[in-house]
């Protein structure tokens, strides 16, 4: 209400409302499209572009070409200042030194010095030239004219005509002028084509000496590494990211020549032993092994690094890119079907070592052990020295293959025993072979001093199937309850298995009884401490891991260098590290890397073959027969009957028609044996060595 000239006006208010009223919305805005990113698309484009195979071929073309001039051109100015300059004698004086050549680095100096020398006095003669030109192109104007009218004046005479005075001198002048003509007419196109022809000079250049990174170049000419300089190894473990190597190598005056070695060819690449400073130390070395590769443009399976006989030194072989893959040749036994073999005093061709040296093995009283991941050539490796040794007919076989397919099947006829199979009844089979291997060496122990045996080689392939094996004795006692007697395998001392091995390993060698075991992946539960150790010759393809190498090995090989983990798997097959006793070392050398013959099954068959016409062929058994058990006293007592002596010779024949295969060893001395156990002796009548009747009998008698 509001009051207008004293009168009041009511005014109308708009109605109150709760619910505001609507309000008009603003039209919606069009949806846009959604548009790609320029950016985005560019980035695309250009990835798709690059990825492109013709983008890349054309890349390197033009890479390589490029480098071909600036290469070829480098070379060039190279060659024109080693011509000019001494840098090519001190470059070759400074590579003799470091090979410690020191009278080549002499006669190097000696030739610097001469060419000083000679380019002084070409100086010299030079500056003389110099001053004596002015006089001698005058000189020659005179006497060129001089000459011209000479040749005037006998032309006019000849002809008659004065007039030909001049004309020697007049087509002088015009030779001159065609001379200056032709060349205004040439020097056009010869001066926009003798750059062309220059640039292309320094392209073939280039193209001649591959002037350009190996990736560029085509695929056939790309060669990886490259030859090894002392340079080269001094900036290889220059950059090895060991502080104080680095110092102590920029600190050298002689650019570290001294610390090597003269580079000498090893078979399929170079040897060089590395002093170290006394900061540093071997195992810092051998721990950058990889790194050590790569600075050398190699591989880490073409590197490899040992300790040097030498105080702090390393020895470093290194091996021509790509030569390691490379198959070696045959082996001898498949090549030279004259091959013999001789167990005392041969040596067996295994294969050849980094150099491609051949490797050959002594076995002689030899336990081996074999071991490596699976499928790497262990059998193989193992079977190549068993194969060789078929070929000396004195040696017996007594072989258990625990995989069973059939590796060591040529053996049939060779071996006279060979188990095969995977199983624990194989497993006790196995077991049972080896104690009777172990109670033969036991009888051989026992024999009398001097006595001659022939060799038994007892093998076990997949040995740590025995190791792993649970299999048991089991028997019911008198009240019926079930027994376990001691278990057949496992790698604990209550194996039977590893029972039987130890001690084999312990004497064995002595009577020539000896075990060669071929086994994969080692732990200490397949492969028992005390049995790895109990191996002459220890052999070890690849491993995965350093523990593993150790195990394989001993620790003291690997220590020094000796890598099988570092080995490629499914690549180095066949090849391995050996250790010990019998393997061909240098002096301080603690292992050695052999890649082995491979002889497949058709090869190993043929070896076997021949070995067998070598030798009487047997009856292979499946297992061990058991052993026949006669008790000696009283079938001495039945042969002899009622006599009250029997000459030694007939008693020996008389219980050999007893029991063939019992007593077709023995001998007089063996024979004596048995009485003296019990305080007795054989005697002598008339001169000739008897055995009394009465003797056995006390003998007998005490016995009981």
């Amino acid at each position: 209400m509001s009051i207008h000239n004293g009168a009041a006006v009511e005014e109308k208010l708009p109605p109150l409302k709760l619910i505001p009223p609507p309000t008009e919305s603003a039209p919606e805005a069009a949806p846009q499209p959604a548009a790609k990113p320029e950016r985005r698309r560019l980035r695309e484009g250009v990835r798709v572009v690059l990825a492109d195979d013709r983008t890349r071929d054309t890349y390197r073309y033009i890479v390589r070409h490029g480098a071909y001039l600036a290469g070829g051109a480098s070379i060039v100015y190279r060659r024109a200042w080693d011509s000019r300059s001494t840098s090519r004698h001190e470059r070759m004086q400074r590579t003799a030194e470091a090979a410690g050549n020191i009278e080549e680095a002499k006669e190097w100096e000696e030739r610097a010095h001469r060419f000083r020398q000679a380019r002084h006095q070409r100086r010299m003669e030079m500056l003389a030239a110099m001053r004596q030109a002015p006089k001698a192109v005058a000189s020659g104007a005179v006497a060129g004219a001089g000459l011209l009218l000479l040749l005037g004046i006998a032309l006019a005479w000849a002809n008659g005509d004065v007039k030909d005075v001049i004309t020697p001198a007049a087509f002088f002048v015009d030779l001159i002028r065609w001379a200056f003509f032709i060349g205004s007419v040439v020097w056009g196109p010869a001066k926009m084509a003798l750059p062309a022809l220059g640039l292309f000079a320094l392209w073939r250049v280039g193209q001649q000496r591959q002037a350009a990174p190996q990736w560029a170049l085509p695929a056939k000419q790309r060669v990886e590494g490259e030859a090894i300089t002392p340079s080269i190894v001094v900036k290889a473990f220059r950059d090895l990211r060991i502080g104080e190597l680095k110092k102590a190598i920029l600190a050298m005056e002689d650019g570290a020549a001294s610390m090597l070695s003269p580079i000498v060819t090893a078979g399929c690449g170079v040897e060089v032993d590395v002093t170290l400073p006394s900061s540093v130390s071997t195992d810092e070395i051998m721990a950058k092994r990889r790194k050590l590769a790569e600075n050398l443009n190699r591989h880490e399976h073409e590197v490899y690094v040992s300790i040097a006989p030498a105080a702090r030194t390393v020895r470093v072989w290194i091996a021509d890119s790509g030569a390691l893959d490379e198959p070696i040749g045959p082996s001898p036994l498949v090549t030279d079907a004259s091959l013999t073999a001789d167990y005392k005093s041969g040596r067996a061709p295994w294969g050849v070592d980094l150099r491609g040296d051949a490797v050959l093995i002594s076995l002689f009283q030899k336990m081996v052990l074999v071991t490596g991941l699976s499928n790497q050539g262990k059998t193989a490796s193992l079977r190549a020295l068993a194969l060789w040794l078929a070929m000396d007919p004195t040696v017996e076989f007594r072989i258990g293959d625990l995989k069973g397919i059939g590796d060591w099947r040529m053996f049939l006829g060779l071996a006279t025993i060979l188990i095969e199979g995977p199983t624990d009844d194989h497993v006790i089979s196995v077991t049972e072979m080896v104690e009777d291997v172990f109670d033969e060496m036991n009888r051989r122990l026992q024999a009398p001093e001097g006595t001659v045996f022939k060799p038994l080689v007892c093998i076990v392939d997949e040995a740590q199937v025995a190791y792993g094996s649970g299999a048991r004795e089991t028997y019911i006692d008198d009240k019926g309850n079930v027994k376990y007697g001691a278990p057949y395998g496992g790698a604990k001392a209550t194996s039977r298995y590893f029972r039987a091995v130890k001690g084999i390993h312990d004497q064995g060698r002595i009577v020539n009884v000896l075990i060669w075991e071929g086994t994969q992946d080692p732990t200490d539960q397949n492969l028992p401490k005390r049995s790895r150790e109990g191996n002459h010759i220890r052999a070890a393809l690849v491993l995965g891991t350093k523990s593993q190498a150790e195990m394989a090995l001993g620790e003291a090989p690997v220590e020094k260098g000796a890598a099988p983990h570092k080995l490629r798997q499914g690549y180095d097959k066949g090849q391995l590290v050996a250790a010990g006793e019998g393997v061909p070392l240098a002096p301080g050398q603690v292992s050695l890397n052999i890649r082995t013959h491979f002889i497949d099954g058709d090869d190993a068959a043929e070896v076997a073959e021949r070995a067998k016409t070598l030798r009487n062929r047997v009856a292979t058994l499946g297992r061990p027969q058991a052993v026949e058990q006669r008790d000696e006293l009283a079938d001495l007592k039945t042969v002899l009957g009622s006599e009250d002596r029997v000459r030694t010779p007939e008693v020996l024949h008389r219980l050999k028609n007893l029991s063939e295969s019992y007593y077709k060893d023995w001998d007089g001395s063996r024979l004596k044996r048995v009485l003296t156990d019990v305080g007795e002796d054989t005697g002598t009548y008339k001169g000739y060595p008897v055995v009394n009747r009465d003797r056995v009998l006390r003998a007998l008698a005490e016995h009981e």
